[in-house]
């Protein structure tokens, strides 16, 4: 596993186009809107953060969570993905730990929140594997699950 090669790197003018790029495999389409959207969403939320996964030198994913708490008074994680290349590595749990980390040197984090569809198996075994806890929370069509800090 190449996963100790996986890094953030914040989004910027030189990553930012090609984590558009970036793509889902075709069952994911209905659990995850594209990364320009959600690019555009930070430009009206300013307390986004966003970020560019990458292995060794390339990008390979992208992740975007909200800097101070939400609903559930948790601090939410509104995207993570890993192109559909380069999916069933590990760069997405490898990625999500990172990310934690970030989030945890937030001001005041108690609770991580990820909000994702019940048939999304591989969210659901992702985040399960790292701790987050479904307490019957649900948002819509999605569950919240919740990771405590």
């Amino acid at each position: 596993m190449r996963t100790k090669n996986v890094r953030l790197v914040e989004l910027n003018e030189d990553n930012w186009y090609e984590c558009c790029q970036l793509e889902i495999s075709e069952e994911q389409r209905n659990y995850i809107e594209p990364n320009a959207i959600s690019i555009a969403q930070s430009k009206f939320e300013p307390t986004l953060v966003l970020y560019g996964i990458y292995l060794e030198e390339k990008v390979v994913g992208f992740l975007m969570y909200n800097s101070v708490p939400e609903e559930l008074e948790g601090h939410w994680v509104y995207r993570i993905m890993v192109d559909k290349q380069f999916q069933g590595q590990g760069i997405g749990k490898a990625a999500t730990m990172l990310m934690i980390n970030e989030m945890a040197k937030l001001p005041n984090v108690k609770k991580i929140v990820v909000g994702y569809h019940p048939e999304n198996l591989g969210a659901h075994n992702l985040y399960a594997s790292l701790g987050f806890i479904d307490h019957g929370d649900r948002f819509g069509k999605e569950m919240a699950v919740i990771k405590h800090i």
